[in-house]
């Protein structure tokens, strides 16, 4: 018999040089609506980019980019 894992999704965003994990607040949010939902602890998402998914460590990771201070 096989049996499916579900793996959880995790939110990386780099915080003063430091990568910090963002719990997934509700698993029937889109990735970009889990982005909004944290512009509420860090506004400068509401211009960030989302990456992934990538599968790491059992999680699947998506990455929120800030482009604050980027041209082009």
């Amino acid at each position: 018999m096989i049996v499916a894992k579900v793996l959880p999704r995790i939110f990386l965003y780099k915080v003063k040089n430091e990568e910090v994990k963002l719990p997934d607040p509700e698993l029937s949010l889109s990735p970009q609506a889990v982005m909004n939902f944290y512009t509420r602890t860090y506004p400068e998402l509401v211009t960030a980019k989302l990456e992934g998914p990538v599968i790491h460590d059992d999680e699947v990771q998506y990455k929120f980019t800030s482009t604050v201070g980027t041209k082009g």
